[in-house]
């Protein structure tokens, strides 16, 4: 049975390296990658760990085996990795219901991912819930970029509650950055 939870160890952070590597665009065929989505960002270990440290990311795990996980990333890692750090200027600059987000307490989806084999179970609904029930007192939304080639993810995203806000172009790609209110207004 699948239990969601905050990871904890060393070894769950591992479980997310390896969910993250099987499910890269570049380790995908084409139709695969449009079929089931894609990761296209690669995190590392050290950075896993800094994240952790600030607040632990949301894991689906079964058998010991870590086959989902929504990584969360605040403003104190922003500038670990390039890509994070380009992602929070970006959100900074864009504007939600008349208010700049750089003023807001917002955290961001650093990822998402459900193993191949359980997808389709309620897995992502099941991982957001538990990520807004542990970040929710603490922010007011959940921000992410979704590569707009990736309709699959944005459909799940948008299922669970994220609007489509903003596009950006990054690295000849079109992402789109989607936003979930936790605020009173936006429930």
């Amino acid at each position: 049975m699948v239990s969601i939870k905050l990871a904890q160890e060393v070894s769950e952070l591992e479980g997310i390296l390896a969910l993250q590597r099987r499910n890269l665009k570049r380790c995908l065929s084409e139709s695969e990658a449009e079929e089931q989505g894609f990761l296209i960002a690669e995190y590392d270990l050290d950075y896993l760990r800094q994240m952790q440290e600030q607040r632990p990311s949301v894991i689906a795990v079964d058998d010991g085996r870590v086959v989902g996980y929504a990584l969360v990333v605040t403003r104190e890692v922003r500038a670990g990795l390039p890509f994070i750090s380009d992602l929070f200027d970006e959100i900074d600059r864009i504007s939600y219901r008349g208010s700049l987000l750089a003023g807001t307490d917002y955290v961001v989806v650093g990822q998402l991912c459900v193993d191949k084999d359980y997808r389709g179970q309620g897995l992502v609904g099941r991982l957001y819930a538990f990520f807004r029930a542990s970040l929710e007192e603490r922010y007011q939304c959940g921000v992410t970029d979704i590569a707009r080639a990736n309709r699959r993810s944005l459909k799940a995203h948008q299922k669970v509650g994220f609007e489509v806000i903003h596009a950006i172009e990054y690295e000849g790609l079109t992402w789109d950055v989607v936003l979930w209110d936790w605020s009173e207004s936006g429930r």
